[in-house]
């Protein structure tokens, strides 16, 4: 028996198919290459390139290896820019979930563990985001996933469905020198990406009401993220009760002023950011509680912030011109 991995040849899912290969529970994975990295995949595990949306060969492959749960992480995950593309959001989230589906209740597959999103909240007007927080999406990224956990509890009515949705906040860091960020939105790759070109990083918005005028995020290790996923799926395999939804936060948040100073403290190269106009669809803070998963999850907080900064940029050095640009 095995566990799907939708979306493992990228940045998260990579991290997940090594986390569910140390535990002694074999991956496979489904991935269309659109944003991942073939590479990411190790050789020895069963790999098929496809899109979510080819129901009939994601069937075929659930039945070839015996898939007892799936980790969904396959999506189009760029919040800024699903609000110029929407269409392309929901077919790519909305719609691939739904034909994922399909395939497992036609292979028999009735276990997932969803890649959720901190997106689904929009500007919470708390301090702390919890689980009963409201949601309140401000991008067609953050509603697509809500209307992805909506869905799953529908199947669950409908047919049986044992599922739960992790709710990401800001994934950085690297578990893996040869897995890193390749997402040309995310904070971390783009500061990184210009260090390494001797340009100088951009903060976009500097006035957002926040202590220093810049968005606060709650950042979280992918390896302790890709933990918690394997976590997730023994309690379904085991029948074990699981919450319809957890956040994975740290319940700490860090400025991208505070960031910048890590990282120009982790690298040694000083620099002055430049500032741009805020991006479209970015909240000005949002952080959340992890007390339900840290109770059922094993989410724990193993690494800083400045380990978060080193492991992503040992990543990003070591990947050199490979690096995609």
């Amino acid at each position: 028996m095995s566990w799907l991995v939708t979306g493992g040849a990228g940045y998260i899912g990579s991290h997940v198919v090594r986390a569910f290969r140390e535990a002694g529970i074999a991956p496979v994975v489904v991935d269309d290459l659109s944003s991942g990295v073939a590479s990411f995949v190790p050789d020895d595990v069963p790999f098929l390139r496809a899109s979510i949306l080819d129901t009939e060969a994601v069937t075929a492959f659930l039945r070839e290896h015996k898939v007892e749960g799936v980790v969904h992480l396959a999506g189009f995950k760029y919040a800024g820019v699903s609000v110029t593309r929407p269409l392309h959001t929901y077919e790519q989230n909305v719609t691939g979930t739904v034909h994922l589906l399909q395939a497992m209740e036609a292979a028999g597959v009735e276990q997932m563990v969803f890649s959720s999103s901190a997106a689904t909240f929009g500007t919470p007007d708390v301090d702390l985001v919890t689980e009963q927080t409201p949601t309140a999406p401000e991008s067609p990224y953050g509603e697509s996933k809500l209307i992805g956990e909506w869905i799953l509890r529908d199947a669950e009515r409908a047919y049986g469905l044992r599922h739960t949705s992790l709710r990401y906040f800001n994934v950085v860091g690297s578990g893996s020198p040869e897995l890193f960020d390749t997402s040309p939105h995310n904070l971390f790759p783009l500061v990184f990406e210009a260090l390494f070109h001797g340009r100088t990083p951009k903060i976009f918005g500097d006035d957002y009401a926040t202590p220093d005028g810049t968005c606060v995020r709650d950042y979280v290790h992918v390896q302790d993220l890709a933990t918690s996923h394997v976590a997730a799926a023994r309690r379904l395999a085991a029948g074990e009760p699981v919450e319809r939804v957890y956040n994975l936060g740290s319940g700490h948040g860090a400025s991208v002023r505070e960031i910048m100073d890590a990282i120009r403290d982790v690298t040694g190269i000083d620099f002055t950011p430049e500032v741009q106009p805020r991006r479209p669809g970015d909240p000005a803070r949002i952080v959340a509680t992890g007390e339900l998963a840290a109770r059922d999850l094993d989410w724990v907080m193993r690494h800083d912030l400045r380990a978060m900064v080193a492991s992503a940029w040992e990543a990003r050095q070591a990947a050199g011109d490979a690096y995609p640009n």
